[in-house]
């Protein structure tokens, strides 16, 4: 009899929930200890912000890959591959291309020219206020879409080893909150340094499992990609997957391109937008970002990125066989995938299970438990410190905070964005998460990436740009996703039973940060500039390319009035001084 793929409210329970817990318990035991003893040497804002840029580059690059390889890539990029086969794969590339912009364009310039976050590039050259608002919020933005994904990952690996039905919202929303709860307590007591320790061992635990989660199944089909792709197609041959016109069978569709994205014209162009959003987004997320500055030097933050490279490819190479694995050796396909809890995300689960019983699934499960917390923990930490250093400490308190205030302030924040990530991940437990990524991704090449390079490279740049680029960015991208099938319109959307969708992209990125650069361009046009901008911006540019002053802090001390200067005609006016290293006049 034919199957049609379809969501299905009952779940086929597999494994024992008594062991996964265990394997997660005893994971977070033991990380708690590590984060404990880290966080002893956590005495200034550096040591809680940046772990005292102690890291070396191997060691932060092994860090960059804990933190970016999230739930969307164990979890969401394997379960998008096992039901729509070469399309899911577009995911893997996108996410593996995107480095190379991070390693020619941002990496080493980025760590010359800041402290601790964005604003401090940005406020290098323009004026303090207003750009480091607009960083701040920018940041406070696209971590909440990416915490969005993390928890929904969160909520869809509990609903499926804790056997959760899909129809249980009260159950997978107390999963959800207990991973928050453990990612806020990390963060406080670990600050950067112990979060990053938790990186490294998560990276290095997610990369075992997966290779040999994958040797396993190949070892199965005899080392021979091919056969593996054989039984995938044989296995679906009668799996309907109801398309724009009729019902497609899966088969050999699974191992050709257009199967999610190229039935329309719309579908093809929202391939397109993905596209765009995944390789542009890595280079303005503010939780990847972050990392270049626990390095010490600029040297070390490349090789970083190297590191992160190698292991970020490995690793996409794994998720190729995952997907097409769960495809080919679950029993039922791609139809029983799609039925279990947690839906297309339960895809790597349930390959355990079925090929090393609860043993495997509760390692497994594990390791995935362990990559959502620690990739939560590193945003939350974003966010934290980037509210804490940019808003209190150089918006409220002009540049002046009590060290200790600043730090009870982040953590404070940290609080107050676990809160908030958890009731995030309890409204999206049901969104596959690799697709939710991609909004995050987009949200950060919007709001972010225009304004950074044309800080970087383009010395004409200035603040009205800046703010045009990321208001403009950030705005554009929020509002299409929000009228977009993603939010409302289809049965998978966030919203059941909504109907707002007039934007018919899924991703807003083929939009969005074209009109972000556009914007950038026309505000530094028409945009006012400060006295001696050019020769901030020059110095800047000095600085990005050789490091010399990267070690100096970047906000400027509270001007006194004998560093006033007369040259030029707001010099005189409050707020001007003259730079005690040699800069031109500029306004605080």
């Amino acid at each position: 009899m034919t199957r049609v793929l379809s969501q299905s409210p009952d779940p086929t329970a597999v494994g024992d929930p008594t062991v996964t817990i265990i394997a997660f318990a005893l994971f977070v035991l033991a990380t708690l200890v590590i984060v404990t003893r880290a966080s002893r040497s956590n005495r200034t804002a550096s040591d809680y912000y940046a772990a005292g840029r102690a890291f070396t580059g191997p060691q932060n690059g092994v860090a960059i890959a804990g933190d970016y390889l999230s739930a969307a890539s164990f979890l969401g990029i394997a379960g998008v591959i096992a039901v729509n086969g070469y399309d899911g794969f577009l995911y893997s590339i996108g996410f593996l291309v995107a480095w190379l912009v991070a390693l020619l364009l941002v990496a080493e310039l980025l760590r010359n020219t800041g402290t601790f976050t964005m604003g401090d590039v940005l406020s290098f050259r323009m004026r303090q206020r207003p750009v480091r608002a607009a960083a701040a919020t920018s940041t406070l933005v696209v971590s909440f879409f990416y915490l969005l994904a993390q928890m929904a990952g969160g909520g869809a690996l509990a609903a499926f080893l804790l056997q959760i039905p899909n129809d249980d919202p009260l159950g997978q929303s107390i999963a959800i909150a207990t991973v928050g709860l453990i990612m806020i307590v990390y963060v406080l007591v670990g600050g950067m340094k112990g979060t990053t320790w938790v990186q490294i061992i998560k990276a290095a635990m997610l990369l075992l499992g997966a290779g040999v989660l994958a040797t396993w199944v190949l070892g199965y089909f005899g080392f021979d990609l091919s056969a593996l792709l054989g039984r995938a197609v044989s296995v679906n041959a009668e799996v309907l997957r109801p398309g724009a016109g009729e019902a497609t069978a899966l088969g050999e569709k699974l191992l050709v391109p257009g199967l999610q994205y190229g039935s329309t014209t719309t579908s093809k162009i929202d391939l397109l937008s993905l596209g765009l959003a995944l390789v542009l987004g890595t280079a303005g997320l503010p939780h990847i970002l972050m990392r270049f500055y626990t390095v010490p030097d600029a040297r070390e933050a490349r090789r970083s990125v190297v590191w992160a490279i190698w292991l970020i490819g490995v690793f996409y190479l794994f998720t190729l066989i995952l997907g097409y694995g769960a495809a080919a050796l679950v029993p039922g396909g791609v139809q029983q995938i799609v039925d279990s809890p947690g839906g297309t995300n339960s895809a790597v689960p349930l390959l355990a299970y079925h090929l090393g019983g609860e043993v495997l699934l509760g390692i497994i499960g594990a390791v995935a438990f362990a990559t959502i917390l620690a990739v939560v923990a590193g945003l939350t930490i974003t966010a934290s410190v980037t509210f804490a250093h940019d808003v209190y400490a150089n918006l409220v308190r002009r540049g002046r905070p009590s060290p200790n205030r600043e730090v009870q302030i982040a953590r404070a924040t940290a609080v107050v964005v676990g809160l908030v990530a958890i009731a995030a991940g309890v409204l999206a437990r049901n969104q596959n998460v690799a697709f939710l990524v991609g909004l995050a991704f987009a949200v950060a090449a919007s709001a972010n990436l225009p304004t950074i390079l044309y800080s970087l490279f383009w010395r004409r740049f200035n603040t009205t740009g800046a703010l045009f680029s990321i208001y403009g960015g950030l705005v554009s991208s929020v509002v299409l996703i929000v009228l977009s099938p993603a939010v409302s319109g289809h049965p998978t959307s966030m919203i059941k039973g909504a109907d707002f969708d007039v934007f018919p992209l899924s991703n807003p990125g083929l939009v969005s940060i074209p009109l972000a650069f556009l914007l950038g361009a026309v505000g530094t046009v028409v945009g006012w500039r400060d006295p001696g901008e050019r020769e901030r911006a020059a110095a800047m540019e000095v600085r990005a390319l050789t490091g010399i002053g990267a070690s100096r802090p970047t906000t400027p001390p509270r001007p006194e009035p004998h560093r006033r200067v007369e040259t030029g005609p707001r010099a005189t006016q409050p707020g001007s001084y003259f730079d005690p290293a040699g800069h031109a006049p500029r306004r605080y």
